[in-house]
C-alpha cells in the first residue's frame, strides 16, 4: 500500500519553509518541514525551538512528554564491559558456597516473590518522578555521610540537565546508577570510586552523575538503561547528533582496570567528539559570517539610505531656495507693478503746466542721479508736494529720493511730516523764477 501524500504546500508556508532553513542551517527540508508543522508553522517557535534544542536548553514552546529519557542505548556498537564475581577457591571456599546457594536463592527468589506481589497492592514510589534535583542532592549527602567527602566531583542537577551540559560542551558524561542493596556496592564506593587515582581521572576528563536507584530520579534513569547488575556506570557522549550509550560498564571493576577501560572507550570514541566539534564549528563560523554579511548589508542599506536622506535634504533644500527665490521675484514684480501704478496714477493727478508768459510761474530744471535734466514749470503757489509728485511720476526718478538745492544746499521739505503736516509752497521756500534742483537718490539707505 502506497504511502499517502503529503499536501501541497501553500506560497506562504514554503517561504517559512526556505527562511526556517535559513535561519537554522538544517540540510534536510524533511526535518524542516515536521519541525514547522510541530508548531503550527509558527516560524518564531520553531527557530527558538530549534536554537534551545543546539544549546542543549529543553524545548520552551514543545516540551517533550514525560516519558522515559531520549538516549540512544540500542546501538550494537557500544562498548560493554562485564566483571563477574571471582569463583570459590579451595574446600573451604566452595563448601560456603554451596551451603549459602539454597539459602541466598530462597532469599532472593522470596524477595522477588515479594516485590511482584507488592506492585499489585501498591504502586511503586519510584515511577514518579516529583523532584529530580531533590533525589541527586539527597544522594549525595548520604553517600558523603557513608563514604566521606572525598569523591569525584557530582553534577548536582537532574540527569537532563546533564545530557544537555555534556552535549553543549561536548564533553563525555559518566552515569552512575547506585544499588544500595547489592553486595559489592560498598567494596566498588570504597576501594575503587574514591581513590585519588580515581578522582583525579573523573574531574579532569569527563562529567559525573550519580544517582540511588532507590530515588525516583535515579530508577527513572535505569529504566532507560536497562543496567543487568551492579555497580553500573554508563559513558554516553553526543555522537551522529545524539546522545549515545557508548560504553557500559557492570560489576566491581579495580581502579586500574577501570581507568583503563574508561581511556579505552574515549579513545575509541574520540574520533566523533572531534567531528562533532569541527561541525559545530563550522554551524558557528558560518553563521559568525552570515552575521557579518547581515551586519555589512545592515551597514550598507543604511548608508545608502543616510545617501537618500542628504539627497531628499538637499533637494527639499534647493526646492526651498527655488521658491524662495520664485517668491522674491514675485514680490519684486509686484512692487514694481505697484510702483509703476503708483506712478501713473501720481502722473495723473498733477496740475497742468502752466504757460512760460504766466508772470507766477517758475521754471526749474532737475538733475536727475543718472545726470538726465528734467525741464518744467510750475506755479509760486503750489506746494513742494506737486514738485515731488511730478518727479516721483517720471520712470528715470528712483523710487526713493529728495530734493536738494545747490547754494545754499538744503534740503526741500517736499513730503509732510508731524512737525509739517502741510509742506510749503515754492514762494514759501523762496525759490525763484528759475532754478536747478539735485534729485538724490535714497533707495540705498
Amino acid at each position: 500500500m502506497a504511502a499517502p501524500e503529503e499536501p501541497e504546500l501553500s506560497q506562504a508556508q514554503t517561504e517559512k519553509l526556505l527562511q526556517f532553513q535559513d535561519l537554522t542551517g538544517l540540510e534536510s527540508m524533511d526535518q524542516c518541514r515536521r519541525t514547522l508543522e510541530q508548531h503550527n508553522w509558527n516560524i518564531e517557535a520553531a527557530v527558538q525551538d530549534r536554537l534551545n534544542e543546539q544549546e542543549g536548553v529543553p524545548s520552551v514552546f514543545n516540551p517533550p512528554p514525560s516519558r522515559p529519557l531520549q538516549v540512544n542505548t540500542a546501538d550494537h556498537r557500544v562498548y560493554s564491559y562485564i566483571v563477574s564475581r571471582p569463583q570459590p577457591r579451595g574446600l573451604l571456599g566452595w563448601s560456603y558456597y554451596l551451603i549459602m546457594l539454597p539459602f541466598r536463592f530462597t532469599y532472593y527468589t522470596l524477595l522477588d516473590i515479594f516485590r511482584f506481589a507488592l506492585r499489585f497492592i501498591r504502586p511503586d514510589p519510584r515511577g514518579r518522578v516529583t523532584d529530580p534535583v531533590g533525589d541527586v542532592v539527597s544522594f549525595i549527602h548520604s553517600f558523603e555521610e557513608k563514604y566521606g567527602r572525598s569523591h569525584p566531583v557530582f553534577y548536582q542537577g537532574t540527569y537532563s540537565q546533564a545530557l544537555n551540559d555534556a552535549k553543549r560542551e561536548l564533553r563525555y558524561l559518566l552515569v552512575y546508577l547506585h544499588g544500595e542493596d547489592h553486595q559489592d556496592t560498598d567494596e566498588f564506593c570504597r576501594s575503587t570510586l574514591c581513590t585519588e587515582e580515581v578522582i583525579a581521572f573523573l574531574n579532569t576528563r569527563m562529567l559525573f552523575w550519580a544517582c540511588s536507584t532507590s530515588r525516583p530520579e535515579g530508577y527513572r534513569v535505569s529504566q532507560a538503561l536497562r543496567e543487568n547488575t551492579y555497580p553500573f556506570l554508563a559513558m554516553i557522549m553526543l555522537k551522529d547528533r545524539k546522545m549515545t550509550v557508548v560504553g557500559r560498564l557492570e560489576g566491581l571493576i579495580q581502579p586500574e582496570d577501570f581507568i583503563n577501560q574508561l581511556t579505552f572507550i574515549m579513545d575509541a570514541n574520540q574520533t566523533y567528539l572531534m567531528s562533532e566539534r569541527l561541525e559545530r564549528e563550522e554551524r558557528s563560523q558560518t553563521q559568525v559570517l552570515r552575521q557579518q554579511q547581515d551586519e555589512a548589508y545592515l551597514a550598507s542599506l543604511r548608508a545608502d539610505q543616510e545617501k537618500d536622506r542628504k539627497k531628499r535634504e538637499e533637494q527639499e533644500q534647493r526646492r526651498q531656495e527655488e521658491e524662495k527665490v520664485r517668491q522674491s521675484a514675485l514680490a519684486e514684480e509686484r512692487r514694481r507693478r505697484t510702483l509703476e501704478e503708483e506712478k501713473e496714477r501720481k502722473s495723473e493727478c498733477l496740475p497742468p503746466e502752466p504757460p512760460a508768459d504766466d508772470p507766477e510761474s517758475v521754471k526749474i530744471v532737475f538733475k536727475l542721479p543718472n545726470d538726465t535734466r528734467v525741464e518744467r514749470r510750475f506755479l509760486f503757489g503750489q506746494s513742494l508736494t506737486v514738485i515731488y509728485d511730478f518727479l516721483f511720476s517720471l520712470k528715470e526718478t528712483p523710487e526713493k529720493f529728495e530734493i536738494v538745492t545747490n547754494f545754499p544746499r538744503r534740503v526741500l521739505p517736499c513730503l509732510p511730516t508731524e512737525e509739517q503736516p502741510n509742506p510749503p509752497t515754492l514762494k514759501e521756500t523762496g525759490l525763484s523764477r528759475s532754478e536747478v534742483l539735485f534729485v538724490q537718490d535714497l533707495t540705498d539707505d
